[in-house]
């Protein structure tokens, strides 16, 4: 082995330990990058475009949606291709444990509806265009983009795409009210595009993602403004919560980890590149492993990682693995 042979491994090296110790770039938790984790061609097909989210059963299974026929598609806890399950279209989705049963409860703006699937994929209800909730002209006024479930089984739907009105519905899917409505001030909506419960301080509380406000903000479960958690972020697309982490992907090129008092501490995928960020088409090509471009799901696993879904036209994955 030559001298200068031997000198370009060792700073390709350098370099690669410089890139995963840049990998956080902010906060207390640190992340390193797990190079093609996810089968980049799930069933000998390419993932497809992706305009949702990622969640994670008890079993350690991933669940990423796609716009394509397959719908969702199942990964194992390894990132191998198990199956396909549910409708294509879903947006927003999480896992919910009732009875010892799990069900993904989704939410499909351009079907204007939210779902409830076993995790086989077969449906068990669906919540059509609300008319008694007198904020609609029509049908395709309702575009929902996310939705939670409170501990009573009340459902709280995100209709960013559609009225920027938050819905709540009681357990048996009856509408009671909505709250929120468009606009630039605390209280107001410019595209809630997230949702999720958040128990972390005592009283459950919605945490919901205020998009092109760009920020994160708490709401009660009576509909009520409670605050603003965070605040100029790079349009904060969605959340999931484990433990004392939030983890909010940010559409324009980051990854953002929030503890429960709300301060930031993790940020990963830092994206310098503006022309990428929230960038459907951008080709596999210009990719870069540990680079987000376009962030638009996420979840935490049980040991911590990070697993983040973009909105790609291909389909893009991301595993950042704790540093403990």
């Amino acid at each position: 082995m030559n001298r200068t042979y031997l000198t370009n491994r060792i700073a390709t090296s350098l370099l690669g330990i410089m890139a995963l110790a840049l990998t956080t770039t902010a906060g207390e938790l640190k992340f390193t990058v797990t190079s093609n984790f996810f089968e980049s061609k799930p069933d000998n097909q390419q993932l497809g475009p992706c305009h949702g989210g990622v969640v994670i059963d008890k079993a350690g299974n991933f669940y990423v949606t796609t716009d394509t026929k397959r719908g969702i598609v199942v990964f194992s806890p390894e990132g191998k291709f198990l199956r396909i399950a549910g409708p294509t279209r879903i947006h927003g989705l999480e896992i919910r444990e009732e009875n010892g049963v799990e069900y993904i409860y989704g939410a499909r703006p351009s079907d204007h509806e939210v779902i409830k699937l076993k995790l086989d994929g077969e449906q068990v209800w669906a919540i059509k265009f609300p008319s008694e909730a007198g904020i609609y002209k029509e049908e395709k006024g309702f575009n929902p983009c996310a939705v939670t479930v409170a501990p009573d089984g009340s459902i709280f739907v995100a209709d960013g795409y559609g009225s920027n009105y938050t819905l709540k519905f009681d357990k048996d899917r009856k509408f009671v009210k909505a709250f929120g409505g468009p606009g630039e001030a605390e209280g107001k909506f410019k595209t809630c595009h997230g949702i999720g419960l958040d128990t972390r301080q005592g009283k459950p509380l919605l945490f919901v993602c205020n998009r092109n406000n760009n920020r994160v903000e708490h709401w009660d479960l009576d509909g009520n403004f409670v605050k603003v958690i965070q605040k100029d972020l790079r349009m904060p697309a969605a959340v999931h919560i484990r433990g004392d982490y939030a983890v909010v992907p940010e559409l324009q090129g980051r990854v953002t980890v929030l503890d429960k008092s709300g301060a930031i501490v993790a940020q990963v995928g830092d994206n310098p590149n503006e022309k990428q960020r929230a960038n459907f088409g951008l080709p596999a090509d210009q990719w870069k492993d540990g680079i987000c471009n376009s962030p638009h799901g996420a979840s935490i696993d049980k040991d911590g990682n990070l697993i983040v879904a973009e909105w790609s036209q291909f389909g893009h994955m991301h595993k950042f693995a704790r540093v403990k």
